[in-house]
């Protein structure tokens, strides 16, 4: 049975957000900051997450810090005694503060078990809406949210029941644009090309990516493909070295690749974590599917976002480049 929700006494509540990862879904969670600040102004929040990801929260203005762990490279290395006292370090700051709330809006075994460290009620899914229903049996309180709903919407109405406030407000992902320089960057309009993904069934044919970088070229938007391993790099060059006025992008961090998405004119990518940060930063974006839903992990966005293809179907070039001509129109 769902419960009902804390009251909060006092306008400096202090809450806990575990959300560990992926990328995608870490910036999927933002809108949860923006919810809890509309609604308690001066709250400060803390959030857990991936030391990989940990840039992405502190692009919100209204988290006060992340509590970086490392879970993927610990469980590589459960042998080494370096590993344990990185743990037991965690822990000591996890433990360090007193929160008003913790919440888990996770949903797995490990991210119940990081909340289950922390101090403050405890707040998760219930066992039919948890993605691993054992992780609800170490709340202290639970919250039904139906599993079928956009990941954006479960994090939302879950933090809603959890704190007692409603989920119906305007979708804000609260991004501070970072103001980094890119030197390198084209001095012309350009378009972010996200061809780069680490699930074959995800990608979209080179053959694409060709017909739709000349399709921009002739409206006059260049090309900047980013990429993030020495794999992926490569198939930038293979790509870029065919297409009209193209850039490979140099190795980047998380900052840099948001300033440059935020200065683009246009993104089209399949489904990584950064087509989501062009949604989340407001730059008009086409996310291409074609080895996952969209119905649950497509892009959302209160500025023009398209989603195309679904699981085992990729969207044709044509049906594409009209898309680009829609966003263009608009």
């Amino acid at each position: 049975m769902a419960m009902r929700p804390f009251r909060y006494n006092t306008a400096m509540s202090e809450f806990l957000l575990v959300k560990t990862s992926s990328m995608g879904d870490v910036i999927n969670a933002l809108p949860v900051v923006s919810d809890i600040r509309r609604h308690f102004p001066e709250a400060q929040v803390d959030w857990v997450v991936e030391e990989g990801f940990a840039d992405i929260p502190m692009l919100h203005p209204g988290v006060r810090t992340t509590l970086p762990v490392a879970i993927r490279r610990w469980r590589g290395r459960l042998a080494a005694a370096a590993t344990w006292a990185q743990i037991k370090d965690f822990k000591a700051t996890l433990r360090a503060r007193q929160y008003e709330a913790v919440l888990d809006i996770q949903g797995l075994i490990k991210s119940a078990w990081i909340t289950r460290l922390a101090r403050g009620p405890r707040c998760g899914l219930d066992w039919k809406s948890a993605w691993e229903p054992p992780a609800s049996l170490w709340y202290d309180r639970t919250f039904r949210v139906d599993p079928s709903l956009h990941a954006i919407e479960r994090y939302r109405r879950l933090a809603a029941a959890a704190l007692g406030y409603g989920a119906d407000a305007p979708l804000d992902y609260g991004l501070r644009v970072p103001a980094e320089p890119l030197s390198w960057a084209p001095d012309a309009p350009y378009a972010v090309l996200l061809h780069a993904t680490s699930r074959d069934e995800k990608r979209w044919d080179d053959a694409a990516w060709l017909e739709l970088a000349r399709f921009l070229h002739g409206r006059g938007l260049a090309a900047v493909l980013p990429w993030g391993s020495p794999r992926e790099r490569a198939h930038a060059e293979f790509l870029a070295g065919r297409m009209p006025a193209a850039r490979v992008a140099p190795a980047m961090r998380l900052r840099e690749a948001a300033a440059l998405i935020a200065q683009a004119r246009l993104v089209v990518g399949v489904d990584t974590g950064l087509v989501h940060l062009a949604a989340a930063l407001g730059t008009p974006v086409i996310a291409l599917f074609c080895g996952s839903d969209p119905a649950q992990n497509g892009v959302r966005a209160r500025t023009p976002a398209v989603n195309l293809g679904r699981a085992g179907q990729c969207p044709p070039v044509g049906e594409v480049l009209s898309a680009v001509e829609a966003l263009a129109a608009a």
